[in-house]
């Protein structure tokens, strides 16, 4: 582990380090900005995952966050707007950094646990995405909400959003909207539903289990007894009653024009309350939401459901480059983070004003394939293989 993080005080350190009966417990510590990730954090997070990787007496990993919010909202966007600001190229590096932290959980050889209890977005989702144990409650609050902000679903969500029926995943990435955590049960973006107030004992289950000589499998359904209780009802998801309207509207080969006209169509039908509400609010969002970032979101979506997850993570990091570099990422945070007006000026402003020539330029690599910065990404695997 660093020594930076081990010589800060704990009231100091944005992440914290412990180990339970051989399980480290990793915990977000930053519940005043909703334990968002600074690239400070991504360096510490990197030691800890290393050292827990490497240390036969760590059998496992619990990722949570401090405090009854979030487990964590995502990256801290709004340092790297300051960055991108003052022609500072260092932001690239936080995205490197983050997606192979991203990368050595998703391939960690022990078991992760995520605690996604409370707000989970963006970065949050890449953290928590990765566990092979993903617990939510009935505080859970998960979105990828990027294109919002003139930005991507990133992290590898378009990957580990594929785990959705494509129409839910061209929903939920293009829209931004929040999931319960039954919903994100519902839709493979969760392994248990429990009450948020069962995980603040979970400690002292953890030291009532067999953690020595236990293979993979066996230790993370011993961790699953830790977390979910015995007598687990799954919660109702109320996504379920708008699925007829999410896969009529958001059908994998309707381009992003006929996704809004065909809900302006229904819009003009007569509906029950709860599905007027579902059509205008998702309606504002994609007329809203940056019109480049719609059209490239739903082309990386679609192709990141043939891809691996190193092939992803590539894939977005040139979308996310030209974001910041010339697209709408500036706009979008000083619009919605920055002066809060709430009205940002995206370039161009409609989408029909999107051209096919300048999706494909955001779907271009900026890299040859071997100058890639994340080109050695899943090479172990290959090689295994």
């Amino acid at each position: 582990m660093s020594a930076v993080l081990e010589h800060r005080s704990a009231t100091e350190q944005n992440v914290l380090f412990r180990v339970v009966n051989r399980v480290a417990i990793v915990t977000l510590n930053r519940p005043a900005a909703l334990n968002a990730l600074s690239h400070e954090m991504v360096h510490d997070l990197t030691a800890i995952v290393e050292r827990c990787r490497n240390d036969g007496d760590i059998v496992a990993l619990v990722l949570r966050g401090a405090g009854a919010k979030a487990f964590c909202a995502g990256g801290d966007v709004r340092s790297l707007y300051e960055t991108r600001r003052r022609n500072d190229n260092s932001w690239e590096q936080f995205f490197v950094d983050e997606y192979r932290l991203d990368y050595a959980l998703h391939t960690f050889p022990k078991p992760v646990v995520a605690l996604l209890d409370g707000i989970t977005m963006g970065g949050g989702m890449g953290l928590g995405q990765a566990a092979r144990l993903r617990i939510v409650t009935e505080r859970t609050k998960i979105a990828m909400p990027e294109t919002r902000i003139g930005f991507l679903p990133d992290v590898g969500a378009t990957r580990f959003l594929s785990v959705m029926p494509v129409e839910v995943e061209l929903y939920v990435g293009l829209t931004g909207v929040s999931l319960t955590g039954a919903e994100a049960l519902q839709f493979g973006l969760a392994d248990a539903c429990v009450p948020s107030e069962w995980l603040e004992t979970f400690e002292e289950r953890l030291l009532r289990i067999a953690t020595a000589d236990a293979s993979a499998d066996d230790l993370t359904q011993a961790l699953r007894t830790v977390f979910e209780p015995p007598c687990n009802i799954v919660p109702h998801a109320s996504l379920s009653m708008f699925m007829p309207w999410i896969v009529r509207h958001f059908d994998r080969g309707a381009a992003i024009e006929r996704i809004v006209a065909t809900l302006r169509q229904d819009m003009e039908r007569e509906h029950p309350r709860e599905v007027r509400q579902w059509l205008q609010t998702t309606y504002d969002a994609m007329t809203s939401h940056s019109p480049t970032m719609l059209y490239v979101t739903r082309d990386a979506l679609l192709r990141g459901r043939q891809m691996t997850l190193a092939e992803c993570f590539r894939m977005e990091l040139g979308i996310v480059s030209r974001a910041i570099e010339d697209g709408d990422f500036s706009e979008g945070v000083r619009a919605h983070l920055v002066d809060k007006d709430r009205k940002p000026r995206w370039a161009p402003a409609t989408l029909s004003a999107v051209r096919p020539e300048r999706v494909r330029q955001f779907l271009a690599s900026p890299w040859r394939p071997s100058a890639h910065p994340l080109a050695d990404l899943g090479a172990q695997a290959v090689l295994a293989s």
